[in-house]
């Protein structure tokens, strides 16, 4: 018992040092906050967190109350391959900046704080899910990125809900030219017969809940050729949870 409080004692004294030599900031722009991990008051009322009402399916927000159960006018003329989507915020704003950041400025430190808002967010998906399977670099994008944003998520999420994380189960088979730029059928296109399952992990997801992580859900282009190799392979449901979503095709991506 002595031990155990002296323990306790010493990490706060060791927390409280740190934070007096390097204070900690706020994650969209560096004034001080209270303690690390969050945003400040200037940047919170700035992000545009979803919410209920949602389409049932892809989780879009709707601007007015509906009853449960409802699907967007996209889902219902077009069923994704995914069965559900859920996302934290909505694209843009200070979330945009975390996110570009910790993909393409090796903000590895952020990781924690997204991965919070994604178990959040998708407390519905995570619920009896099997397994994390983060959305694959192919392996030359990885090599000169040093690491797969999607998997570092991944490993956040699998630790604060208990889920397995299989990133080994969905490879990409070849590298394609980034999505950003282009629109909805040049994605599609660009993706299409892109992912695939590692033959010997097709044994493992058969039959299996799996939870596919990405940082960004855009156009869902990615998203359904990921499901689409997955569910090939004999998954029995596959979820999608992202830190943000495109809301309406203007919003930035």
């Amino acid at each position: 018992m002595i031990a155990r409080g002296l323990q306790r004692w010493t990490k706060r004294g060791a927390t409280r040092l740190l934070d007096f030599l390097l204070p900690p900031v706020c994650l969209g722009c560096d004034a001080g906050v209270d303690a690390p991990g969050r945003l400040c008051a200037a940047c919170w009322p700035r992000v545009a967190f979803i919410s209920a009402p949602l389409c049932v399916c892809c989780g879009l927000p709707f601007e007015l109350p509906v009853p449960a159960g409802t699907l967007c006018a996209a889902c219902i003329a077009a069923p994704p391959r995914f069965d559900h989507a859920r996302a934290a915020a909505r694209y843009g704003g200070p979330i945009r900046d975390l996110l570009l950041r910790f993909k393409h400025g090796d903000r590895l430190d952020l990781a924690p704080a997204l991965g919070r808002l994604l178990v959040q967010a998708g407390a519905d998906c995570l619920d009896g899910a099997d397994a994390l399977v983060p959305v694959p670099l192919h392996w030359q994008r990885r090599l000169a990125r040093r690491y797969n944003q999607a998997a570092e998520l991944a490993r956040q999420v699998g630790a604060l809900s208990g889920t397995p994380v299989w990133p080994d189960v969905l490879l990409r088979r070849r590298p394609t030219p980034p999505q950003g730029r282009l629109g909805r059928l040049a994605r599609l296109r660009n993706v299409a017969g892109a992912f695939e399952v590692a033959a010997a992990a097709k044994p493992r997801i058969a039959g299996r809940h799996l939870v596919l992580i990405d940082d960004v859900f855009t156009t869902g282009a990615t998203a359904d050729a990921c499901c689409r190799a997955l569910k090939a392979a004999g998954a029995a449901r596959v979820d999608l949870l992202t830190v943000a979503r495109v809301v309406h095709a203007g919003d930035p991506a």
